[in-house]
């Protein structure tokens, strides 16, 4: 088997076992686990987009620092007027960046899945859990777009996941005789988000299935020498997400712990995915993913 496979098969155990084991136990998490989970995040999932300067490499011919200074500034830019727009409009923020993580996800299925089941697939991890835990979901939602378009969204995720479970039990049957490892992974995937808790579901996710995948498929797309040679001229882009991050987290200084670290990773993660999803969707739809 190939590395992407192996990798598939080890998350698909481990979301299962996962699930299995969250059954018994509440949606919410203590400040204990919120802070491993953040931590998690923060270490496992979001440093696969260190190798976004790989890809406007490749892309535009990027040489010198000059280069890499107008890439920082391109790339920090549009994760500032997503910070602007939760501060302005902040449940059309967080509707945006569910739409836009849905779309984002989908593009991890293997090569040659259907455009349904990739949608599909996309949305598990964000409409699933709102099945059996939609009172977590809206206490999660309240604290990055106010309690009413919270309340609004949970409510509405909660009555499109049955007919989102119909879907997806219909997509693995579409893809087990051709892809059965992508039916294993998309049952993994969508046990994890109606059993977990949320922020679990969305953790093992973010950091065993999307981060990693990312990471294995730029080191198969540039190999390692390449991804090797480029990553001196991440520092300087992943310098100025942190410098972001941390005036983030002062400036919230005022709010309760927990608020300020889901506000730190949601919306940090959004901020990030608009540039980030910019250069992955234009490699992938180019074919050379």
């Amino acid at each position: 088997m190939t590395a992407l496979r192996w990798q598939g098969v080890i998350f698909s155990a481990m979301a299962l076992l996962v699930a299995a084991v969250s059954l018994p136990f509440g949606a919410a998490v203590g400040p204990v686990m919120l802070l491993l989970l953040a931590g998690l995040i923060v270490l496992l999932g979001v440093p696969h987009g260190a190798f976004d300067p790989l890809f406007a490499q490749r892309l535009h011919a990027l040489s010198g620092w000059r280069d890499w200074c107008l890439f920082t500034l391109a790339y920090t830019l549009p994760a500032l007027l997503v910070a602007l727009l939760w501060q302005s409009a902040p449940g059309l923020f967080l509707g945006g960046f569910l739409l836009l993580s849905l779309l984002h996800f989908s593009g991890d299925p293997e090569a040659g899945s259907s455009t349904f089941f990739r949608l599909v697939y996309g949305g598990l991890v964000i409409v699933l859990p709102a099945m059996l835990h939609v009172d977590e979901v809206a206490r999660l939602f309240g604290m990055l777009a106010g309690q009413e378009a919270a309340a609004t969204l949970a409510g509405f995720l909660h009555l499109l996941s049955w007919p989102w479970l119909l879907a997806t039990v219909l997509a693995m049957l579409s893809a087990l005789r051709l892809r059965w490892q992508a039916a294993l992974e998309m049952l993994a995937v969508a046990a994890l988000a109606v059993a977990a808790s949320p922020l679990v579901a969305f953790t093992v996710f973010f950091c065993a299935m999307h981060g990693a995948r990312h990471m294995l498929r730029t080191l198969a797309h540039a190999g390692p020498v390449a991804a090797r040679s480029v990553l001196r001229f991440a520092v300087l882009p992943m310098l100025a997400v942190a410098v972001l991050f941390a005036v983030a987290f002062w400036v919230w200084r005022d709010v309760a712990l927990e608020e300020r670290l889901i506000r730190l990773i949601f919306i940090g993660l959004a901020a990030l995915t608009v540039p980030h999803m910019a250069l992955i969707e234009r490699v992938r739809f180019s074919g050379r993913w």
